[in-house]
């Protein structure tokens, strides 16, 4: 058996999210089903975790095991013919056999946009959540920080507990301008439920300037979701990356 990794992006909008539900679709069952025609078996995919609905990636990683013989550039010249247009493979490789995408990721790093033009932008609307209050990213920055390290994130974790922990260690926070859209990215070593979507309207909330800057900390410290700002809609997430390399080092505060 061969052990293949995929690198993938997809449009998360018309999606239920990755993983396979019964009469659903999701990512996972258009990448099994174009798999399975390629190869003759059907895979049992793992990805580096579950993506919502709603939520894309640039850089979503999976694994499979297969008897196929293929090539890993036949992986994506084939797939990417099998699959519809909203999934594209962007790699594919051989790996070792003991490499799973799921369990070695050291970190994954995910980029939430946000559409800050006074009006919404036409070509925005799948991918940008529209905020058109003017916000300030140095301050966004600065409160973010409060999140740098390890902590109990469970303020930031919709319908705690989901996990047996919701102590994760936050290696960066950056927002970013670009023209009228803000690019908020967050890597951790993982991730709760809603974990990215609630940092993102939190901080939304102080770059507007409805909330101070000390204020994330406060929200931190309450361990109660209540008390931090909104979901962010899913539409703005994108997976960006999943590092498997080395584990980052935490980024130093923002002045």
């Amino acid at each position: 058996m061969r052990n293949i990794k995929l690198t993938i992006a997809y449009d998360g909008t018309d999606f239920h999210g990755w993983q396979r539900q019964p009469g659903l679709r999701t990512v996972q069952s258009v990448l099994d089903e174009a798999i399975g025609r390629l190869t003759g078996a059907a895979p049992n995919t793992n990805a580096s975790g579950r993506t919502d609905a709603g939520v894309h990636a640039i850089g979503q990683v999976v694994h499979f095991l297969t008897a196929a013989r293929h090539e890993p550039a036949v992986y994506v010249r084939a797939l990417n013919n099998m699959l519809p247009r909203d999934v594209r493979i962007r790699e594919a490789a051989e790996v070792p056999q003991a490499f799973h995408a799921t369990l070695d990721a050291r970190s994954k790093r995910y980029r939430y946009r946000i559409d800050n033009d006074q009006y919404a932008s036409p070509f925005e609307l799948r991918h940008a959540w529209h905020v058109f209050h003017r916000l300030d990213v140095d301050a966004m920055n600065r409160a973010g920080s409060a999140l740098l390290g390890r902590h109990d994130f469970r303020s930031f974790e919709t319908d705690w507990p989901n996990r047996l922990s919701s102590v994760r260690t936050i290696y960066d926070v950056e927002a970013t301008r670009h023209g009228d859209v803000v690019h908020l990215e967050v890597e951790a070593d993982g991730f709760l439920y809603n974990m990215v979507r609630a940092i993102a309207g939190t901080l939304m909330m102080v770059g507007a300037g409805k909330r101070p800057e000390s204020w994330v900390g406060e929200v931190l410290r309450a361990e109660d979701r209540v008390v931090a700002g909104p979901n962010a809609p899913a539409r703005g997430l994108f997976l960006l990356r999943v590092n498997y390399d080395r584990t980052p080092e935490v980024r130093a505060p923002s002045p």
